[in-house]
Order: structure tokens, then sequence, then C-alpha cells
């Protein structure tokens, strides 16, 4: 058994809440913009001040519409302003925000509201109110759903649909009845109840309390303080804000100050990003992966694939020399200058201009690749955590990264590792349970320490490498013990690979099954003259299939023989949220697949 712990360097207040941080800011920061929303597609900032009254007008909307401290409100929408808008204000009237996906379908919909007892839901769209009308006859406590966007078409940037409902509800509650409910939740009220994606089974509510928020947000803005300095510093959340990562962002964006602005269409990033130039940009590993593999992509199409290679290999070089005593040596300094002028300053320009740092998780985005982006300027913190743990447990700090690890514990964190493996937790960032489980908050917490279920490593310095979960751990018919997450993620960051599962329990060997990236998979048919051929030739061209065999030999080089993948099949279904195999956060819903795909798995073993 091991661990390592480092002391807090924030201290949670007693009696405080997260509505504390809008007060402070209005009085500390009150002609600071604090966030920005797009408006008739130009970025409007909003200061303290005016967020801080904008918060409190919805609050007394919902205070007028019989919401009482301690009643849950249902909040599903895209990432977008009013998301962060109507959670401080769900908090302000004393409630407690339980984030829905706004891809949820009516049975999940169904579960959480039912099982969280809501008294009221605010939606985005009417598809969204149309699937809570069809579950709401099993919803008795519910007693208001509230729409954001007030009529279809209608982009209403400025939530004119339940914010300007719920403000003139509230027209004569008073400012000492808002003053008063901000007030009543304490540090250790619950502030929202996040439901887990569900890879198995159903959702559980993780019940995290504002002393979570305080314990990790706090932690997480002293201990990366240059990343949010007030004034100076910006981050742009692409992020479902229903998941806790993005939960996170909003609500150390909050607290530091720093100004935060949000994206609802994925697509629309690399836009959002130069016109929003943001100094920090949160994200995971897939992104970075896409931004790398287009880049390189469009290299290779204009003439220019050995340039970028080189480049590429310069930069890994760099950052690997600058975790040396000598450091980088004259010649490679000036390879990379030369570079950075030809295409490290291009890739920044992609990802706003201005952002030297972004914080990834959610999956390891691989060590090759780490050196890569330190290497061209533009610094990826990668992090480990959970809903149970409130987002971020372990993170890597700015000025003691160790690529390939997920960092050191939060500040003010325990971090243990089992004679098993298995990674636990202790500190005050942990939800308090699961909402209406009491088994299963048993299983989960035992004398204050959280079984996080996932396998990991502690060097000597306190940095944590996951190495995979315990019960995905597969148990070849040789008795050979395989995580399969190492092989994936390597097997993954190919740039035609979409996903990949690793297969082998009770098997006489390992296995894989892949799904080809539908972007890239054009480009690369172009690129090798065979744009003629349908998608089903495509799959099973034997060019194609020797490129992913490169990729699959890639995952195979970080593990032994016994555990490397012998056979993969190439499927031409995706694994998609839509089709039930990833969860929202884009988790594989590994028992999902091994069920609807029975068929190709038993393939890989006919053949021998």
């Amino acid at each position: 058994m091991r661990e390592f712990s480092l002391p807090a360097l924030y201290e949670v207040p007693v009696d405080g809440n997260l509505t504390d941080l809008i007060r402070r800011n209005a009085v500390q920061h009150a002609d600071v913009p604090v966030i920005a929303r797009k408006r008739d597609g130009a970025w409007e900032d909003v200061t303290a001040a005016g967020f801080l009254a904008e918060v409190h007008a919805v609050a007394r909307g919902l205070i007028a519409s019989g919401v009482a401290v301690g009643d849950r409100v249902a909040l599903m929408s895209r990432t977008r302003y009013e998301w962060t808008l109507l959670d401080f204000a769900i908090w302000s009237a004393g409630a407690v925000t339980v984030p829905v996906y706004e891809t949820s379908s009516p049975e999940q919909i169904a579960w959480i509201l039912g099982d969280s007892g809501a008294v009221a839901a605010v939606v985005e769209t009417e598809a969204h109110g149309k699937a809570v009308d069809g579950v709401r006859e099993g919803l008795p406590a519910l007693a208001h759903v509230w729409r954001i966007e007030p009529s279809p078409g209608d982009p209403a940037a400025d939530g004119a649909g339940a914010v300007a409902e719920l403000t003139a509800a509230g027209a004569e509650i008073t400012a000492e009845t808002v003053e008063e409910r901000s007030s009543a939740p304490r540090a250790d009220s619950p502030a929202t109840i996040v439901y887990t994606s569900g890879t198995t089974g159903r959702p559980k509510g993780c019940v995290l309390t504002h002393r979570s928020f305080f314990a990790e947000c706090g932690n997480v803005v002293e201990r990366l303080g240059p990343l949010f300095r007030t004034g100076e510093s910006s981050v742009l959340l692409f992020l479902p804000i229903a998941h806790v990562f993005g939960r996170l962002v909003q609500v150390a964006a909050v607290m530091a100050p720093i100004r935060l602005g949000h994206v609802s269409d994925i697509k629309t990033l690399t836009d959002e990003l130069s016109s929003f130039r943001p100094t920090m940009v949160l994200g995971v590993p897939r992104v970075f992966e896409k931004v790398y593999n287009s880049a390189r992509a469009q290299a290779q199409a204009g003439g220019k694939g050995g340039v970028f290679d080189k480049a590429a290999d310069t930069a890994i070089a760099y950052s690997r020399a600058l975790d040396t005593p000598q450091g980088p040596g004259l010649a490679l300094r000036l390879r990379h200058r030369v570079f950075d002028r030809l295409v490290y300053g291009k890739l920044r320009a992609v990802l706003g201009g201005r952002a030297a740092h972004a914080i990834s998780g959610g999956a390891p985005l691989g060590e090759r690749l780490g050196h890569f982006y330190r290497g061209i300027g533009f610094t990826v913190l990668e992090g480990y955590g959970l809903t149970e743990s409130c987002a971020a447990t372990a993170f890597n700090p700015f000025d003691r990264q160790k690529i390939g690890t997920v960092g050191q514990p939060l500040p003010g964190s325990v971090l243990r590792i089992a004679d098993d493996g298995e990674v636990m937790l202790h500190g005050e960032h942990l939800f308090a349970g699961y909402w209406n489980n009491e088994r299963a908050t048993d299983d989960a917490l035992a004398d204050g320490w959280f079984h996080t279920g996932d396998l990991g490593s502690l060097d000597a310095d306190g940095y944590l490498t996951i190495t995979g979960r315990k019960k995905e751990i597969l148990v070849t018919a040789g008795g050979k013990n395989v995580a399969p997450a190492v092989i994936e993620d390597r097997i993954r960051a190919h740039a035609l690979v979409a996903e990949c599962i690793v297969v082998g329990d009770g098997r006489p060997f390992v296995g894989a099954l892949l799904t080809v990236d539908e972007e890239f998979l054009p480009r690369w048919a172009g690129e090798h003259g065979k744009d003629g051929l349908t998608h089903p030739q495509l799959l099973a061209d034997p060019e194609l299939r020797a490129e992913l065999q490169r990729a699959v030999d890639h995952g195979n080089a970080a593990v032994s023989k016994a555990e490397s993948v012998r056979e993969f099949r190439v499927l031409a279904a995706q694994f998609t949220e839509e089709t039930g195999h990833l969860t929202p956060s884009l988790k594989l819903k590994r028992n999902v697949v091994v069920k609807d795909f029975a068929e190709e798995i038993e393939s890989l073993y006919g053949t021998r």
C-alpha cells in the first residue's frame, strides 16, 4: 500500500456556499468582465456586478414559483451562457441543481427527474420540452417546466424564454428575500446531484456539496495560479456543463474570477477559438488528437507532409530534452526556432493564438502527443478524476509537469494505492454519497476512503499513473491479466481509428474491434487513389487494413506478446451516444458493445 498527499492551499469557508463567489465578485471586481456571451454574432462582456444582478433576477422568479430551500431543479441544455446563469440562480434560491444531458433519452430523463424528486425543470429547446412532457405523467413532484429558447428557429441568444419569464415572475420578491435564500445553504449542503453517465446499469446520483466545489476549485485555482489571473486570463468552455469536468471549469472561472465563454456547437469551435482567443483551453484527448491529425493531413494534402513530420519530431525531441539536466542542445534549439515560424505558430493560431496551456481529462493523451504539444508551446496538463471526486482529484502542476502521468493529488487530499492496485481517495472534495442509494454509498465509501475502481501506481514524487479499471481487466484462457485501456488508447491515437475495444476474457488470445473515423476515411481514400470505392469496399481494402495493422502494432508495442492484439475486425458501424455504445462523456460502454457485437467477437476466434 502506498500513499501520497499535499497540504491544502485553500481553506473551505465554514458556513459559506457557492453564491458567496458572485456576491464577492460584485463587490471586489464590480466592473471586471467575468463572462462573455454571444449576441448577434459578437462576444458581449458581462461584468461581475451585471452577472449578480441577472442571477438574482432569475432567482426571484424561482422563489416566486414556489421553489424552496433544498428543492431539486433540473437543468437540461447544451453549454451556453444561460446554463451558468441558471445554475447560480438555482443556488441563489437555496435549491439544488440536477444536470441532465441534452442528449438524454426519455427513459433517462424520467429516471433522473423521478429519482431526484425535481420540482421544476429548465430545458433548452422545444424538443427537450416535448421529451419532458412525454414522461411527466410519472413525475408528480414536477410542478414547472421552463424553456430557454421560446420558439423553434428563434436563436434566443439572450435566453429570452425562461430567463425573461422567471425575471418577470419574481418582480415582487425583495432583495432581502433573495439574500436570505442565498445564505441558507451551508458548506455541507448539497449543491448538485450529478448522475453518472452509466457505463453499466442505471445512473447513480452523486451528491456534491458546496464544500466539495470549494475544496476542488479553490485548490485548483491556487495551485494553477498563473492560469487564473483576474483581468488577464480567459477560458472558452465547450465541454458539456452537465458533466462534472465542465462544472469544474465553470465554478473555477467564477471563483478566480476569469473571463468565461461558452460554445454550444463543437462544430464551430475553431471559429469561436479565433474570435474569443482564450488564454487556456479545456478539453478531452480526442480534441487534441483531432487537431494534430487534421494539421498533419492538411500538410500532406499540400505536399508538405515531410516538413510537418520533421517539425513534429523536433517538437517532441525539444520537449523531452526539457526534462533532462542539460536541456535542449544548440542545434535542436535552432531547428525548433525555425519550425516555430513555419509550423508551430500556425498550430497555436488554430487554438486561438493566445493559449499557452490546456487541461485535459477523461482518458490518457499519450506520452508522444503530450511532448508534441509542449514542444510547440502549448502545454497540455493531464489530470484525473471522477464525478465522485468533483472532477480532478489529481493533475499536473504547470511548473512541475510529468508527461505520461495524470499528476499529483489535489492539494488537501490523499491518494492511496491499495495492495491490489486500486486507487483510493480521501479529502473534502469527495461526494457525500449516492442519492437514495445507501447500499451503493456503503460499497464505495469506507472509513472516508472512496474506492475508485481504477488501477494505478504512484511514483516517488506522488505522480499518479492510471493503468486500467478493475472490472475491465481481461484474463485470457492462458491466465494472463490484460488491462485493455493501455492498448486501446494507443491504437485510438491513429488518425483513421475512431474507437477501439479490446476483448479476450477467457479466450486463447487478445483481439480487438475497430471503427474507422468517418472524417479521415475520405481523405485517406483520396490520398491513396481510392475515391471510387464504396464504404464497404474501403473497409475491406488491403491498404486500409495494412494501415490499421500499423495502428494495432503501435498499441502492441506497449505490452508483452501475451497481452498483444493478434486479430482485429473492422466494424461498418460507429460507436456513438445515439447507438447506446458511448456515454455522454464519450466513454465506451464495454458491456453493451460486447453484447451487440458478440457475433463479430466470435468471428475473431473462429479463424484459429
